[in-house]
């Protein structure tokens, strides 16, 4: 089989998908001035998501923690996707729904900013968490794709990339993610 043709669709698409995120980025600016003035009131940024996007809640968490493109003083950032422990303890005691508002509850102080990260926007694990982060009265964000599901009513900042694809949602949250470093390291 020949992938060429494929590739070029994919690809295609991509580049479509890529195109058409130009009206985001007031809002992606405006989110990266929040997360700035989070960090620089002592606050930290919580972040959480399923399958990939538990892979890129960790993989901002590190850039913003470690560094992005300068060398400077680590920035507070915590993935609630990787303490196995809680994670499966939560999920066994209260149910898998509860697995990032128990631990909102537990970390999460005011001046936070919360970011869920779904494709669809309607993950129940996050949306329970970006409720919970509400009720803190923390920043919360989605991340999301399509009509931005449930979350586009919940959180006070929304960043729905207009593809229904997975994969290309996917794509453009780490360039949203990259980007959103980039604001925090900047001068």
């Amino acid at each position: 089989m020949d992938y060429i043709d494929y590739l070029k669709g994919e690809h295609a698409e991509h580049v479509t998908m890529f195109n058409a995120l130009a009206p985001l980025f007031p809002e992606i600016s405006q989110l990266g001035m929040a997360m700035r003035v989070c960090i620089a009131n002592g606050g930290k940024i919580l972040l959480m998501g399923n399958g990939g996007s538990a892979s890129d809640s960790q993989h901002i968490a590190a850039e913003i923690v470690g560094r992005f493109k300068k060398e400077r003083k680590g920035m507070a950032a915590i993935a609630l996707t990787t303490d196995s422990s809680i994670l499966t303890s939560v999920a066994n005691d209260l149910g898998y729904e509860n697995i990032f508002a128990r631990q909102i509850e537990a970390l999460c102080q005011p001046q936070d900013v919360v970011i869920g990260i779904t494709t669809s926007g309607n993950s129940a694990n996050v949306v329970n968490a970006i409720q919970a982060a509400q009720s803190i009265g923390a920043t919360t964000v989605g991340l999301t794709g399509g009509d931005g599901g449930k979350l586009i009513k919940l959180c006070g900042h929304n960043i729905v990339i207009p593809s229904n694809v997975t994969a290309r949602i996917q794509e453009a949250h780490i360039f949203v993610g990259h980007c959103l470093c980039e604001i925090l390291e900047s001068d």
